[in-house]
């Protein structure tokens, strides 16, 4: 089974994450996850760190020549800042200076429950790993798991749709429109109108030492019919999805397809119908193999009882505004349990963008994981002639 884990601190000297089950014979290099990495750190609205840190990935095991070959893959994100938080975040256990420690805990964040959870006296001991600087090692898992769906012609991206109640409505463009004009965006929104309106608005909150949060799509093109499960819960593919983004920090609300729509309308004018033609129209190619089925609306973000149904994924992800901020809320110390205003700190005024880019590789990663678990195999080749058969299979249907 595909699975992995990250480990590192905000301000530790790195950030490792270890994929183990992919299979061999995969082409990877590192621009693969660079460009990724940088997509994370770029965006209207970002903070100061973002100049600091310049994420590039290193490979210390499972990848030889540029393929994959079967074992553990190491994934190393080195913390440029690390040189200003050697005494702050040393092991030793003499080397602590006790003034150091953060006993005043941010409304917002995990730094009050991770304390009283943990037992800590410190939150540095919390938010040091609850940070969102966490997400560049899952970037990195993500944008590998893409050069795997990338050999089935699956293609994973995100674009935001939302800034505060700014909304975007790019209702008319394609998705491979969508794509191309999402890139080019420091928003990363493909509606040119809306993504000026999301500007003043982030700029508004700047100006008054306040954040805004958002919503990101993403959408996962060639998806075949088949990955997930009906059997069990845990089987259900919008069911881990929704888990994998849920996960992100500052994700409060997750939605496949029109989702919280569906509840207020009929259903005549939810369910997508079904038709059949032993070729697919044209004007449906990229969509995932399913036969000669097809649909021509996708309301259910292509995902029917918890199985892919051949049309595109479709994921809607909610991020909360960034807590930390300039404006004071109020709090209570963990240790004199005095009540203070929280510290003012300037930080990311918005970071929809950037964290759309790590609900995109969530999602890749559950994506490929699924992929795996349908059509097995230790190397591509197997893989390849599994996923071939059942093609055929779709095809003879």
């Amino acid at each position: 089974m595909l699975r992995y884990q990250t480990a590192g601190e905000s301000h530790g000297p790195q950030l490792t994450a270890i994929v183990s089950g992919f299979p061999a014979g995969v082409p990877v290099a590192p621009e693969d996850i660079n460009r990724d990495l940088a997509r994370r750190q770029k965006g209207y609205g970002r903070g100061g760190r973002m100049n600091i840190e310049k994420d590039r990935v290193q490979f210390l095991s499972g990848i030889r020549f540029g393929l994959s070959i079967g074992s553990p893959i190491t994934l190393v994100i080195p913390n440029l800042d690390f040189q200003n938080w050697q005494d702050v975040m040393s092991p030793l256990p003499a080397s602590e200076d006790i003034s150091r420690r953060v006993t005043r805990p941010r409304p917002g964040h995990a730094d009050l429950p991770g304390a009283l959870k943990y037992g800590h006296k410190d939150a540095r001991n919390i938010l040091e790993r609850s940070s969102a600087r966490e997400t560049a090692a899952r970037v990195a898992v993500g944008a590998l798991c893409k050069t795997l769906l990338k050999q089935f012609n699956i293609d994973v991206f995100s674009h935001v749709i939302r800034i505060a109640d700014v909304q975007a409505k790019p209702d008319s463009l394609s998705f491979d429109e969508i794509k191309q004009a999402a890139s080019v965006s420091d928003l990363s929104c493909a509606d040119v109108n809306a993504s000026q309106r999301m500007k003043k608005k982030i700029d508004e909150a700047k100006a008054k030492g306040d954040t805004v949060g958002g919503v990101a799509e993403i959408i996962a093109m060639g998806v075949p019919v088949g990955l997930g499960g009906v059997m069990n819960w845990e089987e259900r593919l919008d069911g881990i999805l929704a888990g994998a983004i849920m996960s992100i920090p500052s994700v409060k609300g997750v939605e496949i397809g029109i989702g919280f729509t569906a509840a207020g309308i009929f259903g005549s004018l939810v369910h997508d119908e079904i038709f059949y033609a032993p070729t697919k129209p044209k004007a449906l190619n990229g969509h995932g193999p399913s036969g000669g089925f097809y649909r021509k609306t996708n309301n259910a973000g292509g995902i029917e009882g918890g199985i892919s149904n051949g049309e595109p994924v479709v994921i809607h992800a909610a991020f909360k505004p960034i807590p930390t901020m300039m404006t004071p809320k109020r709090s209570v110390d963990l240790v004199t349990k005095e009540p203070f205003d929280a510290s003012k700190e300037r930080s990311d005024v918005c970071a929809v963008p950037a964290a759309a880019v790590v609900a995109e590789a969530m999602t890749a990663f559950i994506l490929a994981q699924a992929f795996i678990a349908k059509f097995g195999g230790d190397s591509m080749g197997e893989m390849k002639k599994n996923y071939d058969s059942y093609i055929q299979y779709l095809k003879r249907y």
